[in-house]
């Protein structure tokens, strides 16, 4: 998980992958009026109480009219859902604005900029934690609800777009979505090609490697040693390797096609035979031949010869 994590940090180290985010997936009215020629990566270290550093947040800022808008983006992935998720954003943003403050970097005398929280989220299961810090908070009569924190973060859960909503758009992010959701070699090959096409050119070098690295760090975890994850320097080799497996995963999908059609036919021969000599068959039967490989089918048909009722053939 900690490659998943950094994998994606390097991705949104990169402008162009924040401004896809907030194109393609923060659908409001506000984000037509940014001025993405403006996009700054600003320092996401941020020391609180207890002195643990926050290296790696990544942490972004951007024009808005004559004001700057703070986009902070955490990128912290896992399997499951994390139910106080709305805690340790409303942690992390009152970092950000403390560190503002005492840099003298508020942007106005008595006011703070506006920050957008988002969570990326790639696991298998659905979101089902609060996305607002009051909904994890009691509930109090007598006026002590007026006191709850409010402060909401925007869920961006990667598996809920299906893949008519992200294909046919030229967004990088939404290549990145496109790719969690798929483990099928040829939809993975068709979206490398695009990806070689929209970051072609010296100026794309970086986000090249960025995404070559995520291939190599994510979509591979499951190689068991560091030795057999393939070593891929560059997004053209990743589309050789995947156009290899695309291949072979045809290759194997021809050979199953071609197995499962020998046993049916078999099946079905065989099925044929035993009704003729011995009437309408049980369902148990029926199953038994359904599900028996060619070789076991072969064997049940040479002994319909010589037997005299069905236990002969089928016993043992």
């Amino acid at each position: 998980m900690a490659d998943h994590d950094h994998s994606y940090k390097y991705l949104f180290s990169h402008a162009r992958m924040v401004e896809d985010l907030l194109k393609g997936f923060v659908r409001e009215e506000w984000v037509a009026q940014l001025d993405f020629s403006s996009l700054e990566k600003v320092n996401g270290s941020y020391v609180s109480d207890n002195l643990q550093e926050r290296q790696d947040d990544i942490v972004w800022r951007v024009r808005w009219g004559d004001t700057w808008l703070y986009v902070y983006i955490l990128l912290e992935f896992q399997s499951t859902v994390d139910p106080w998720m709305a805690v340790r954003i409303m942690t992390y943003v009152g970092l950000l604005y403390q560190d503002l403050i005492q840099g003298g970097r508020q942007g106005g005398k008595d006011r703070l900029p506006p920050v957008l929280p988002i969570v990326l989220y790639n696991g298998g299961q659905r979101w089902t934690a609060a996305t607002e810090i009051g909904e994890l908070i009691q509930h109090i009569p007598g006026g002590l609800g007026k006191y709850r924190p409010r402060m909401q973060y925007l869920l961006l859960s990667e598996r809920e777009y299906s893949d008519e909503e992200l294909s046919g758009i030229n967004n990088l992010v939404n290549a990145l979505f496109r790719l969690e959701n798929s483990r099928n070699p040829q939809h993975l090959l068709d979206v490398v090609t695009l990806l070689l096409q929209w970051l072609s050119g010296p100026d794309q070098d970086s986000l090249r490697r960025a995404f070559t690295v995520w291939f190599r760090r994510v979509l591979f975890p499951d190689r068991t040693t560091e030795e057999d994850i393939p070593i891929l320097e560059e997004l053209g080799e990743v589309k050789n390797m995947l156009a290899e497996r695309v291949k072979e995963w045809n290759r194997q999908s021809m050979q199953k096609g071609l197995q499962k059609g020998l046993q049916k036919g078999a099946s079905d021969l065989l099925r044929d035979q035993l009704e003729t000599k011995f009437g309408s068959l049980s369902t148990e039967l029926r199953t038994r031949l359904e599900h028996a490989d060619v070789k076991q089918i072969k064997e049940w048909s040479r002994k319909i010869l010589t037997a005299q009722k069905l236990s002969d053939i089928f016993d043992n």
